[in-house]
């Protein structure tokens, strides 16, 4: 209950800051979002023929649009209507599209060579990166990293690295988490449809505990009176399936992307990793979608108090070029030897050389900061529309990392995946990209560029309003 409160009284703090966001629209926002055509319009019409004929349809799309070009919190697509991207591809682009610094940076590094193979000829983009993430990531002892291309590369080799280290072999993940599509990571993924259904068999030695979903309590229970089951549970997981000395590495996002925008209570991750201490495993912490300020904080864990011994990032590190890395305890990274983790790509030059740019425009820029005060808005606007519509069950979220999860009754809980893809539909049609996620694929999450203005800010969730307005009607 006192971690409730805390959380309505910081919601409440940050949105009456010196930085409201929440002023009149000028008159100039307007026209950031400029709906020309239907959507899709005619140019995206005839791309979509040639995706349905040359691309498989189980890449999956939210929206029937293709970009034109982006900028700052803005996308334009080929028939030239403007979005407010709260999307930024799936929350990759923290620092706003094409961001002045790491274009420059990119285009100079472009001017000197794009690659050579870090296995083959060192570069020193590689190390200098490697080098500031040893200091920016949380814990005093002695780091080392590795580069990779993609957040499943990172969870792929973080899986390996621990299992090298602590010559054990299984795997705890937790129920309603992502941690990519490879055979490894879809078997870590707790979601059958549309991420593992028909793809078995899966990778083995891997377990799942119920996740801290407190909406959705796996025992029935409520927090805080339910001496959180969910913790205590992993004990008894390892009398009743799993030896505990058989266990390499628990693996956790801080909060849980895919699965909805879960946030833990904040006894939660330290009590898993106390209980990984008690008996020698690895504690691994996903933050390919919830770091690089996204959150409040640089990364997710340290509201927690958490220094894990191994650490994932992608996504958002490197500002849209392909870039992902494993972070941990410097000997428990040495643990495999030369050849067994790398590959062709992994740190391409000019993806570190943008990265080296997002990590000074995170604290040039104040931007974790920014990410809070953007989230309590958000949070704001989002529980008035809970006042005025049923639907919506519950709002959550940490800094600019915010869901809604909706419901057809609030008392049955029962998941209104219908409205939601009507929701998501009609924000694009009124302007506004958004995302959907949850294991029943009910919640609409929202990941805004955190250099979004305040106007844009603004104009974003007057649009969500409206949508809401039109697909629910007025209550």
């Amino acid at each position: 209950m006192l971690f409730l409160l805390a959380q309505h009284l910081l919601i409440y703090f940050v949105s009456h800051s010196l930085l409201t966001l929440n002023g009149p629209i000028s008159k100039g926002a307007e026209a950031l979002i400029n709906i020309k055509t239907e959507i899709p319009g005619p140019k995206s019409l005839e791309l979509l023929e040639l995706r349905k004929k040359y691309v498989p349809k189980g890449i999956s799309n939210s929206g029937q649009v293709f970009a034109g070009e982006a900028e700052g919190a803005v996308i334009t697509d080929v028939d030239g209507n403007r979005y407010i991207d709260f999307a930024t591809g799936i929350g990759v682009i923290n620092v706003g599209h094409r961001h002045e610094k790491v274009v420059k940076a990119a285009k100079e590094q472009i001017d000197k060579y794009i690659h050579t193979s870090f296995n083959v000829i060192m570069y020193e983009p590689y190390v200098r990166l490697a080098e500031k993430l040893a200091a920016i990531t949380p814990g005093s002892f002695p780091k080392k990293t590795m580069f990779a291309n993609s957040g499943a590369e990172a969870v792929e080799n973080a899986v390996k690295i621990a299992r090298k280290y602590t010559k054990r072999t299984g795997i705890i993940a937790l129920e309603c988490a992502f941690h990519g599509r490879t055979l490894m990571t879809m078997t870590l993924t707790s979601k059958i449809r549309p991420y593992k259904y028909g793809f078995g068999p899966f990778a083995p030695e891997v377990y799942k505990i119920p996740s801290a979903y407190c909406y959705r309590c796996y025992f029935g229970l409520e927090y805080p009176s339910c001496d959180m089951r969910c913790l205590s549970n992993l004990e008894r997981f390892f009398v009743a399936e799993q030896p505990a000395d058989n266990i390499a590495a628990l693996i956790a996002e801080p909060v849980q992307g895919e699965g909805g925008f879960i946030v833990p209570p904040p006894e939660f991750l330290p009590g898993l990793k106390q209980i990984c201490e008690k008996y020698g495993i690895l504690f691994v912490v996903d933050e390919i979608q919830t770091g690089f300020g996204r959150t409040g904080k640089l990364f997710a864990c340290e509201h927690f108090g958490l220094a894990p011994d191994i650490i994932t990032i992608a996504k958002s590190l490197a500002a849209g070029f392909p870039l992902s890395a494993v972070t941990g305890r410097a000997e428990i990274m040495d643990s495999p030897d030369p050849g067994e983790i790398g590959g062709t790509y992994g740190g391409n030059p000019v993806s570190c050389a943008a990265a080296l740019q997002v990590i000074d425009i995170m604290q040039e820029e104040k931007l974790p900061e920014r990410a809070a005060r953007i989230g309590a808005r958000i949070q704001q606007s989002l529980k008035e529309l809970q006042e005025k519509y049923q639907v919506i069950g519950d709002v959550r979220g940490l800094g600019a990392m915010v869901a809604v999860e909706l419901v057809k009754d609030r008392k049955t809980k029962e998941p209104a995946k219908e409205i939601t893809g009507q929701l998501i539909s009609e924000c694009y049609k009124q302007g506004l990209i958004v995302l959907s996620a949850g294991i029943y694929s009910n919640v609409m999450r929202f990941l805004p560029p955190l250099i979004i203005g305040d106007d844009e800010l603004n104009w974003a969730l007057a649009v969500l309003e409206k949508a809401f307005e039109k697909v629910c009607g007025k209550n």
